[in-house]
C-alpha cells in the first residue's frame, strides 16, 4: 500500500506535469476582443486542478491504507524497497535537472522541491519494505501510507489555498500591499494614493491598477515610464496601469480600502 501510495503520488505529478504544460500552453495564446489578457489566467486553473486531482487521489489513498488494518494482506517487504529505490533514483535525477535554474524563478524552485520531496517519499517506502521484510509485521505497511498520505495533504492544502487566493483576484503573497502603496504615494507630485489593485494575471505575472492624485498637473509620459520601472525591479509587476488626476474633478470611484 505504501508503494501505491507513492506510485498514486508520483502519477499525480506526472498528470499535474501535463496539465501545467496544457495551462502554459494555453497562456500563450494572444489576446483577443474576447479575452482581453489572452488565456494567461489558464495557469491558475491549471494550479487549481493540480489540487483538486492530488486531493482525489489522497482520498483514495487514506481509505485503502484504513481499510489495510482490517483486511491485512501478504506484502513482499524487498520487492516494495526495489521499485521504491527506483523511485528515488527517477525523482533524484528530475531533481537535479530542475536545479539548474531554481535560484531565478519560483515555478522551477517549487518543481526543485517537489521533486525532491518525492524521493525522500520513496526513500520512505524503502524503509517499509525492509521493515517488513525483516520483522513481519504488515502494520507497517498501512501506517507508512497515512504518513505519505499526511505528507502529500501537506504540500497540497498549501498549492489550494494559494491557487483558491488567485482565482479570487487576490493580492499574490509575494507582493506587499502596504509596500506598493507607500512606494506610488512617495514619488514626486503624488500627494494620495487610492483604487490601488493589485491581482495576478497568471501564475506569474501580477497585474496593478491605482489612481494617483497630482495636484501639480500631469508630469507627463516619462514619469510613467519610470513609475512601471520601478514597479518591475522593485515588486515584479510587469503590467501596471496608471490614471493621474489633478483634483480638478471628482474620482467617481471609492477610495479602496486596504485589507
Amino acid at each position: 500500500m505504501a508503494l501505491l501510495a507513492d506510485a498514486g503520488h508520483n502519477l499525480s505529478d506526472v498528470l499535474g506535469l501535463a496539465v501545467a504544460w496544457a495551462g502554459a500552453a494555453l497562456a500563450r495564446t494572444p489576446p483577443s476582443k474576447r479575452f482581453t489578457y489572452g488565456l494567461k489566467g489558464s495557469t491558475i486553473l491549471a494550479a487549481l486542478a493540480n489540487a483538486v486531482l492530488l486531493l482525489v487521489a489522497l482520498g483514495a489513498i487514506t481509505l485503502e491504507a484504513v481499510q489495510r488494518f482490517t483486511e491485512p494482506s501478504t506484502v513482499p517487504g524487498l520487492t516494495i524497497s526495489a521499485v521504491a529505490a527506483v523511485g528515488i533514483l527517477i525523482n533524484g535525477v528530475t531533481a537535479w535537472l530542475f536545479a539548474r535554474g531554481r535560484a531565478g524563478d519560483v515555478n522551477i524552485r517549487g518543481a526543485y522541491l517537489h521533486m525532491l520531496a518525492d524521493a525522500a517519499v520513496s526513500a520512505g517506502v524503502v524503509l517499509a519494505g525492509l521493515g517488513i521484510w525483516l520483522t513481519g509485521f504488515g502494520w507497517i505497511d498501512p501506517i507508512v501510507s497515512l504518513v505519505i498520505a499526511a505528507l502529500i495533504f501537506w504540500q497540497t492544502w498549501a498549492l489550494l489555498r494559494e491557487t483558491v487566493e488567485m482565482s479570487l483576484a487576490a493580492v499574490p503573497r509575494a507582493i506587499d500591499y502596504d509596500r506598493v502603496h507607500a512606494a506610488l504615494g512617495g514619488l514626486p507630485g503624488v500627494v494620495e494614493v487610492h483604487d490601488l489593485h493589485i491581482w495576478p494575471m497568471s501564475t506569474t505575472e501580477p497585474v496593478l491598477t491605482a489612481h494617483l492624485l497630482m495636484p501639480a498637473g500631469h508630469p507627463g509620459d516619462r514619469f510613467l515610464v519610470d513609475v512601471q520601472h520601478m514597479l518591475q525591479h522593485d515588486f515584479g509587476i510587469g503590467h501596471a496601469t496608471l490614471q493621474v488626476e489633478t483634483g480638478t474633478g471628482t474620482c467617481t470611484l471609492e477610495p479602496a480600502d486596504a485589507v
